[in-house]
């Protein structure tokens, strides 16, 4: 008696090579998730809060995942290089961009070698950090209100410091000063602490920027916060309404942060990277870390991050192009 011979389907070139595909994918994901090594590349100099936020990061990621990241700062050419460098690895999740706000105002300003749209793949939306006007505790203008009432009868003599020319916070002061209709006169400084500095010996009327450079000084009473340009009230200064309270609906201005991968990257790769950086968020050590230097965490991941993105590049491409504002 014949034993009966036990059938498979049979494959056919398609099946073959479709399970050839899986198997090519299923060992590539594989060798990236045995990885001991991803950078972390910022592009700023050290010291700043954009490295202070990489290295802990890196720190929390590293210890719960099983990983090592290393933080790999990369300045140049207003962060173009750094930006560059990411942009041409390879999309294999082991070079990663700790991107924020001139992310997407350089393209706007210079020619560069990549487009902040389509060269790369958004991660998460990490962090903001609150952007607040401030003045002199000894100056008359206790409110926003009364700030834009002087401006408006003394065309052109009072003065905002901050960074720039072509930067988050001189393009926040154009939309502020269109939003208001006022005419100001925006001084800008090559780093914040000179534009502190200004202020507080009296040279200039205030200064718009991030909050965590003058948090001391309000805390000391020595400056003054008029407003702040979240959304909605922050808790680290809970008494100071924000521009929109004060007369100015839809403004908003945060200086972000977020990381992104090179256009490309295998989305189980984006997905398996968004969930380390989302854990490390939630960590009670880290949300107490970001919190002191004035960084509210966000995490928001995947096509809500790249949405931002879009909104900001265009938001940000049409101030440029009504106040006509030009690259140093």
């Amino acid at each position: 008696m014949k034993r009966a011979r036990r059938r498979f389907p049979r494959l056919g070139i398609l099946g073959t090579t479709l399970a050839a595909l899986v198997l090519v994918a299923l060992s590539s994901n594989a060798a990236w998730s045995q990885s001991r090594t991803i950078r972390l590349v910022d592009p700023d100099p050290p010291g700043g809060l954009a490295d202070l936020l990489a290295r802990i990061l890196a720190e929390e990621i590293s210890r719960a995942q099983g990983v090592t990241i290393v933080v790999e700062n990369r300045a140049g050419a207003a962060s173009a290089i750094g930006t560059e460098a990411v942009a041409r690895a390879a999309p294999d999740g082991t070079t990663l961009l700790l991107n924020a706000t001139p992310f997407v105002i350089n393209p706007l300003l210079r020619k560069l070698n990549y487009d902040p749209l389509r060269s790369f793949a958004p991660i998460c939306y990490l962090v903001n950090s609150p952007t607040v006007i401030a003045v002199n505790a000894a100056s008359p203008y206790r409110t926003l209100a009364d700030l834009i009432n002087a401006a408006r009868e003394k065309p052109g003599e009072l003065t905002l410091a901050s960074i720039g020319p072509g930067t988050a916070t001189h393009i926040a002061f154009e939309m502020l000063r269109s939003a208001a209709n006022i005419d100001m006169t925006f001084v800008p400084y090559p780093g914040t602490a000179p534009a502190v500095t200004a202020l507080l010996g009296g040279h200039v009327t205030s200064y718009f920027g991030i909050y965590s450079v003058v948090s001391e000084q309000v805390k000391a009473g020595s400056l003054r916060a008029l407003a702040t340009a979240a959304p909605a009230r922050i808790d680290l200064l809970p008494d100071v309404p924000t521009v929109a309270e004060q007369g100015l609906p839809g403004y908003e201005v945060d200086i972000w942060f977020g990381v992104v991968a090179p256009a490309k990257t295998p989305q189980a790769t984006i997905t398996q990277l968004a969930s380390w950086f989302t854990a490390a968020m939630q960590a009670p050590d880290v949300k107490a870390k970001l919190l002191v230097q004035g960084m509210l965490p966000v995490a928001t991941c995947g096509e809500p991050f790249g949405a931002h993105i879009r909104r900001q590049y265009e938001e940000f491409g049409r101030v440029i192009r009504e106040a006509n504002i030009k690259p140093e």
